[in-house]
């Protein structure tokens, strides 16, 4: 049932919204009769998760089919020492709902493959990809694009982050700015690298105010557009791309 009116507790915990200027109540409702998904309770995951929680999105899904081990605990905040070993799904919405009971989460205990993920997708607003590895990138966008939903990618490694939103047949998507995975294993993965896990909260809150932004309609999206940072100097650049009409994914043929 869509939510018209805030009740008085509602109205006290999203008072900063409501008084901002361009937010307000209206903003405030178009949140909380909101769904997004977020794939992967990971680094990337942990503080979109909080800050949508907390901002009042109504309908929080997660999908993550691992568990949480100690190595994670150093930028995943969304979990904590007691919950090693539990479901990463199970730590989430406990987290969440201790932040925000009124948040309604929907748990997905599985890593998302071509089989599930336009199923489940076709049920949220908008997607968040939290996940850490390019085969899972390049099929998130495969199938946002086929389903039309919008969607941010992030990505971090070692002191770097990047991430760009993608509208669906409005702006270039994923393969139109990478065209395709590099070949398998010839990138190494965090675990190998290292990763600095406060940019794991730098990306993540980015992610998280791109949703809300699109959510309520209001500012410029990084759309057409790749941010990108080194925590190392705080240097942040944006490259500007263009929808590919060759994309294998998006373009005239695919």
């Amino acid at each position: 049932m869509k939510k018209e009116v805030l009740s008085d507790i509602e109205a006290k915990r999203y008072a900063r919204h409501i008084s901002l200027k361009h937010f307000g109540l209206e903003g405030q409702l178009k949140l909380l009769n909101s769904k997004v998904l977020i794939i992967g309770a990971g680094g990337l995951g942990s503080p979109v998760a909080l800050y949508l929680a907390a901002a009042g999105v109504g309908t929080i899904g997660i999908a993550d089919g691992d568990e949480v081990d100690i190595s994670n605990l150093q930028r995943q905040i969304i979990h904590s020492t007691d919950e090693i070993g539990v479901s990463k799904v199970v730590s989430a919405k406990k987290s969440i709902n201790t932040l925000n009971p009124d948040i309604n989460v929907i748990t997905y205990d599985t890593f998302l493959d071509e089989t599930n993920m336009i199923k489940i997708i076709q049920e949220y607003d908008f997607i968040i990809d939290g996940t850490d590895n390019f085969k899972s990138k390049f099929l998130i966008n495969k199938c946002c694009v086929k389903a039309n939903k919008p969607f941010s990618h992030g990505g971090i490694q070692k002191f770097n982050g990047q991430t760009m939103t993608i509208i669906p047949h409005q702006s270039a998507c994923y393969a139109c700015v990478f065209n395709s995975p590099p070949p398998e294993g010839s990138v190494p993965s965090a675990s190998v690298t290292g990763v600095l896990g406060s940019i794991a909260g730098m990306l993540g809150t980015i992610q998280a105010t791109e949703a809300i932004k699109y959510l309520i309609d209001y500012g410029e999206l990084l759309t057409n557009k790749l941010l990108i940072f080194d925590a190392t100097t705080m240097d942040f650049d944006k490259v500007n791309f263009q929808k590919n009409p060759d994309c294998k994914i998006c373009g005239k043929k695919a």
